[in-house]
């Protein structure tokens, strides 16, 4: 598979695309003037803590408190009673969960997306995954992994069980280091856990858990082996490791280097925070540009491009600095060409905003996301088939699941999923779009769960949120439909402008002409189809009505004047 990445970078924002085989696979982007949140680590506050939804609320400086869930705050078996403690520099548990979703190959880490599988050491076997968004999601989650069962499931609920109350290690002014694990979305504060983690390019540091943990996407144990082996000899005494695919084949020199690095920031965010006040970010992480270099610039990628000289001049560095042997893969754009047009990229942003998506056979999918879940509906369209029914639903049911898995992942939706197949009257048949679907997901890099199809054709699914959709980072919500997808149709609004027209005439003295303005649609209908309407309204009034066209008016507004019936 051919993989390219290119940056669009201007004043305004920085734009990345990822291609495969021509195609755009993911989108991201950043605004200069809303830079991205998920990964930089603050000095914060606690506000309020909430027992009945065993989370806190936390000020670190942003607009609304952040959210700590328990499950996110790796505490001891005591209660805290100083910063060192709660960032992990004093005991720190066994048995306590190592933050896998720290890792992020193939998503960028700094967005705390999905995660990639981490073969975990003895001690860090009894994982926990952190609680789902929100206290509600955060129920819903625990029992999204409860029907996982087995005997990690076992383990983690003996962890919960454990873990004391978040109003026995929390309190209300108590000053924590906190990292932000979700952006802000919506209504919804940023999501926060204490479980720090610093990526690098080949390591992940978690300075507040002591385990370490190694990529299972490097395919041979052996390599596994040998990583684990190198970075337990050079890792210090306090804090863990995430061992990234980036590293597979790396030198004992070059892991010592980004143990180096990391190990240093850790210590310069430490000295910060004695110096800080509360609410104050101790560390940004790297802008749009950069970050997509450290995790997403790999062996696999032919090529890297950029169509701005600065921000090339700065990737060229990073590169040079962390991953010599890709340097000749990344280029500048020099084209008077935009770079996102002599790619084809623009139009292909433009289908992922559509509502539907149309299948090589001729079938379609239909996206509705609501705020609760997104609904995929799959059709057979145009396409009719050539043998039978079944034949013809069964090819359609399964270009769908490989598109529904194409389209989340560019479109980035997250949370519940439910996808409605055409109904599949034979077993086998649903079986096949099982295992199709199943073997589509295993290719996104954000963490999904999947129930096998129903009877009725129906998958219900999980995929992780980390960040906005597409839509969301694109568009906005009509002023005309408040995001109801619909308008109020022109009958309707007529109707409803001549009642306001007779609400407001009705006050006025009787007899008089009334000049109402109008948006020229709804006139138009009013003239046609609504003129005895206009006659009866007239005759209750006792007054004449002259309607007239206003460019620019709503059509659901008018304005009214009146005027001497001599005029």
């Amino acid at each position: 598979m051919k993989r390219e990445i290119v940056i669009n970078a201007s004043a305004l924002e920085v734009r990345v695309a990822l291609l495969e085989d021509n195609s755009l696979a993911e989108f991201y982007l950043e605004r200069t003037a809303h830079r991205g949140l998920a990964g930089n680590i603050y000095k914060g506050k606690v506000t309020r803590v909430l027992p009945g939804m065993q989370a806190a609320f936390v000020d670190i400086g942003l607009e609304k408190a952040g959210f700590l869930h328990v499950s996110d705050f790796h505490g001891g078996a005591d209660a805290f009673t100083s910063m060192a403690e709660v960032i992990g520099e004093g005991d720190v548990e066994t048995d306590e969960a190592l933050p896998t979703e720290a890792v992020q190959d193939g998503e960028l880490a700094s967005e705390q997306g999905g995660g990639e599988p981490v073969e975990l050491d003895a001690a860090a076997a009894s994982s926990d995954e952190s609680a789902a968004e929100g206290a509600a999601e955060a129920g819903r989650g625990r029992g999204r992994r409860g029907r996982r069962g087995g005997r990690r499931h076992q383990r983690s609920a003996a962890v919960n069980r454990s873990r004391l109350p978040i109003e026995q290690q929390l309190h209300r002014g108590q000053e924590i280091i906190v990292q932000i694990a979700k952006e802000p979305m919506g209504t919804k504060g940023a999501r926060l856990t204490s479980s720090i983690s610093l990526p690098g390019r080949y390591l992940v540091y978690t300075p507040t858990s002591n385990h370490l943990g190694v990529s299972r996407r490097i395919a041979s144990a052996e390599e596994r082996a040998r990583l684990r082996e190198a970075v337990a000899e050079v890792r210090p005494a306090q804090g863990g490791f995430i061992v990234r695919t980036a590293c597979e084949g790396l030198s004992r020199r070059d892991i010592q280097r980004d143990i180096t690095f990391l190990t240093k920031t850790w210590n310069s965010i430490l000295k910060r925070n004695e110096s800080s006040r509360p609410a104050t970010m101790l560390y940004g992480d790297l802008d749009l540009a950069l970050r997509t270099v450290r995790d997403l610039f790999s062996s696999e990628v032919e090529r890297l491009w950029c169509d701005d000289a600065d921000t090339y001049s700065r990737i060229a560095q990073f590169i040079q600095t962390y991953m010599p042997r890709l340097r000749s893969r990344a280029m500048l754009h020099q084209g008077q060409e935009p770079i996102f047009d002599k790619f084809d990229i623009e139009p292909q942003i433009e289908r992922a905003l559509e509502r539907k998506v149309w299948l090589k056979s001729g079938g379609y999918l239909v996206f509705d996301q609501a705020e609760a879940l997104t609904a995929i509906d799959v059709n057979t369209g145009r396409f009719v088939g050539k043998h039978n029914q079944d034949e013809t639903v069964l090819k359609t049911n399964l270009e769908a699941a490989e598109e529904v898995v194409k389209q989340l992942r560019l479109r980035n939706i997250g949370g519940i999923i439910i996808v409605d197949f055409i109904d599949m009257a034979r077993e086998g048949d649903r079986k096949k779009v099982s295992e199709v679907l199943a073997q589509a997901l295993r290719r996104d890099k954000a963490r999904t769960s999947a129930l096998k199809i129903s009877e009725l054709g129906l998958v219900q699914m999980t995929r992780k949120r980390t960040r906005d959709s597409l839509e969301a980072l694109l568009t906005e919500q009509c002023p005309r439909c408040q995001g109801r997808r619909v308008v109020k149709s022109v009958p309707t609004l007529a109707a409803e402008v001549l009642r306001g027209i007779y609400r407001e005439a009705s006050r006025r003295a009787h007899g008089d002409m009334v000049i109402v303005k109008i948006n020229p649609e709804v006139a138009r209908f009013l003239y046609d189809a609504g003129g005895k309407d206009l006659e009866a309204l007239e005759h209750k009034l006792d007054s004449k009505i002259v309607l007239r066209s206003k460019e620019g008016l709503e059509p659901g507004a008018f304005e009214l004047a009146q005027a001497p019936a001599a005029a």
